[in-house]
């Protein structure tokens, strides 16, 4: 097993790479490949969620598209992808559903209880205190409130990761995977890493793709 490389924890900023990745998860989403379908299925399809590293905001934008009654409110550290992530909350006809803050997920700028559900897909392991990031989930979800945590996986089978990557488009993103890959963590890390946390709780499961977390507060 490859030890873990730390990525980065400043998000993506420049804005080429902001407009690569942005082109990355709009291919993704074309494809039906974004993680919507997982998140309502665990049980998330109801209320006011919080989206932890939305990026350009696919992700969320899809779940508002989905279901209807809601709204959602986003944590970014990057201000260009906040911006990109505006941009296409306008597109979707959805602005006035989608709100997007920009702050780090080890300091989340909302009170106790504030939210129905969190989610994240795709930002685990880029967050510089994962521990710290679980306390502040566990405390801004309201009582019966929901979590679905999601990420690649370091330890990916080859071929699995070889797939992964000739499937990527842009091609000048095929790089990225691979640092985000050795940045990712094993499930028996992600395990170690909420047993001391109030998220200690969570159903931690993995497929050939990645790492998946959920549970009820």
């Amino acid at each position: 097993m490859k030890q873990r490389i730390k990525e980065t924890d400043q998000g993506i900023q420049g804005e080429l790479d902001v407009e690569r990745f942005d082109r990355m998860q709009r291919h993704l989403r074309d494809k039906g490949l974004i993680a919507t379908d997982d998140i309502i299925a665990s049980g998330i399809a109801a209320g006011r969620a919080l989206e932890l590293g939305p990026g350009p905001g696919y992700l969320g934008l899809e779940w508002l598209r989905r279901i209807d009654g809601t709204d959602l409110a986003a944590v970014e550290i990057s201000r260009k992808m906040i911006d990109t992530a505006r941009r296409n909350a306008e597109e979707y006809g959805l602005a006035s559903r989608a709100r997007y803050t920009h702050a780090r997920v080890e300091e989340i700028p909302f009170a106790d209880g504030t939210f129905d559900a969190v989610f994240s897909n795709g930002s685990l392991h880029e967050w510089s205190d994962p521990e710290r990031a679980f306390g502040e989930i566990y405390r801004v979800l309201k009582p019966g409130g929901r979590w679905y945590v999601s990420d690649l996986k370091r330890d990916l089978n080859p071929a699995v990761a070889w797939f992964m990557k000739v499937s990527v488009r842009p091609p000048e993103m095929r790089p990225g995977l691979q640092t985000s890959i050795d940045a990712a963590y094993t499930r028996s890390e992600l395990a170690a890493m909420a047993a001391g946390t109030p998220l200690k709780s969570a159903e931690i499961s993995e497929n050939p793709f990645g790492l998946h977390m959920r549970g009820m507060k």
